[in-house]
């Protein structure tokens, strides 16, 4: 069985309600779920959150739903550990679970095409841990990235000599190669890497080591309305407006 939890809690301090945004006259949340609904591959889908309007949306599109623990509820706590907590519950419930797609409420910027071809890879390929949304941000490259110092001065956020020879090293964003970010799009993830998670690459530990990349632009998950231009430009890239998707036959 493939299962696909989405995953959204209600107590966001950055961006007060973002899982029920409207963009495009639907909540956030939606988006994910429907690229789970529409999936050729996906057999159940869950929602884990303690929010009552994401829960009754969940119920709409037959979504089971997952109680999130008010300890997995806070604005501290990692998701891996929340991702774990559900997948222990949808053990409970089923016992012949062969793949977890893991989705969140404030990332829409994803296709069921896109997990189908997660999903498939994971088939075709048994050594693989995990497939992964990611997106090119290739103007953030870790090169051009700064912390502040004790004295208030910029300095390198990363070593130089992490990247080779600081002499061959310039400000051409272009420089290092695509840079590629996990967006929280989709997590296609097999049982065992959220049953050991300290064997997970850090910090995405829920992702294992062999990871596969399903690649995309544009993609995030929103912790600001700041962003949200972005997710829409995105979603009317791909064929949504306010009254069509493009899964609309």
């Amino acid at each position: 069985m493939i299962a696909a939890i989405l995953f959204g809690r209600k107590g966001s301090v950055g961006f007060p309600g973002k899982n029920l945004y409207p963009v495009l006259s639907r909540p956030l949340c939606i988006y994910p779920l429907l690229a789970a609904v529409n999936s050729k591959k996906i057999d159940k889908i869950f929602v884990s959150t303690d929010d009552e309007e994401i829960m009754k949306i969940g119920k709409e599109y037959g979504a089971e739903l997952i109680d999130r623990p008010a300890y997995l509820a806070n604005a501290t706590v990692l998701v891996d550990e929340v991702f774990a907590h559900a997948h222990s519950e949808v053990k409970k419930r089923y016992d012949n679970v062969e793949m977890i797609v893991i989705l969140v409420c404030n990332a829409p910027n994803i296709l069921s095409s896109v997990i189908d071809q997660g999903i498939e890879k994971l088939y075709s390929d048994p050594s693989l841990d995990s497939a992964v949304g990611v997106s090119d941000y290739t103007t953030w490259t870790p090169i051009r990235a700064r912390s502040e110092d004790s004295n208030g001065l910029l300095k390198p956020f990363v070593p130089f000599e992490a990247f080779g020879d600081p002499k061959n090293i310039n400000c051409d964003r272009d420089s290092m190669g695509s840079v590629w970010f996990v967006d929280m799009s989709v997590s296609v993830v097999r049982p065992r890497c959220l049953e050991n998670l300290d064997a997970g690459m850090l910090p995405q530990k829920w992702l294992g080591q062999k990871i596969y990349p399903l690649k995309n632009w544009g993609g995030l998950d929103a912790d600001f309305e700041w962003q949200i231009p972005q997710l829409e430009f995105w979603l009317k890239d791909h064929g949504f407006t306010e009254s069509k998707t493009p899964y609309d036959a």
